[in-house]
């Protein structure tokens, strides 16, 4: 049973791309709201390890798994193992991605069908095979990290844009579909938060330019990224369903 200081105790969460910046950040807020975490890496298995290090040294449970995307069979081995030492998945927090900082006229064929393959197929994937879990359980969260590029469109970025506004679309569509069997899917569209992946944009001059329009005047934290990833995981946001949180400082509206 669950407490306020532990909301999520009993379930098993699942963040793909968890062991640097947001993934991280939203892995260990999700433990320490009482969740049993997998996370996921594809090349990093030491950056993974530390995160698990830091979530079993305050008490929590977690375990890290390897996962390649878009690959349905890594998709499939990653559940089994995480089934076996935690339990089947009832939250998912579709993290992982790529970027691409490349003019329009200069992205590749090659380019269109990784960002695509790996920021909407991979989620795609996740949220396909966890599914039946939920179903039988009548209850599950799936969680979309977005962008702002998604709802906007992209200037440097038109290929992780256009991916990024198909997983809204993937989430609203899974949220029409499966809300009656009490599975939400929301999705999360970040701005300019501090991480590894953001950092060469950031420090362009047009990603300086990006950071003068938010109205709130700086970039983003990843801990504020995962506080509403929690909040979506729990039992408060159980009314919310095929909704975009805009996490982005005003950066859509501004």
């Amino acid at each position: 049973m669950s407490d306020a200081r532990r909301p999520l105790e009993g379930k098993v969460a699942l963040v793909t791309g968890g062991s640097r910046g947001i993934g991280r950040s939203i892995a260990r807020h999700l433990a320490a709201a009482g969740a049993r975490v997998a996370l996921t890496y594809h090349e990093n298995a030491s950056l993974a390890a530390d995160v698990v290090s830091r979530i079993t040294a305050d008490g929590a449970s977690a375990v890290s798994v390897h996962l390649s995307l878009p690959s349905r069979d890594s998709v499939r081995k990653a559940l089994r193992e995480i089934g076996d030492v935690l339990g089947p998945v009832d939250i998912l927090v579709n993290n992982a991605g790529i970027s691409q900082e490349k003019p329009f006229e200069s992205i590749t064929d090659d380019d269109w069908v990784r960002m695509i393959a790996v920021n909407l197929q991979g989620p795609f994937m996740c949220t396909q095979e966890v599914l039946p879990g939920m179903v039988r359980k009548n209850w599950g969260r799936i969680i979309n990290i977005s962008s702002v590029g998604g709802q906007w469109g992209g200037f440097n970025q038109v290929h992780y844009a256009a991916a990024k506004a198909g997983l809204i679309n993937l989430t609203k569509s899974t949220a029409r579909i499966y809300g009656r069997h009490g599975i939400t899917a929301n999705a999360i569209a970040i701005g300019l938060v501090l991480t590894d992946m953001s950092r060469r944009e950031m420090e362009s001059d047009e990603g300086r330019r990006k950071v003068e329009t938010i109205p709130l005047g700086r970039a983003g934290e990843p801990e504020e990224v995962a506080r509403v990833a929690v909040f979506l995981a729990g039992k408060g946001s159980a009314y919310v369903n095929g909704k975009t949180i805009n996490v982005n400082g005003g950066m859509y509206v501004g």
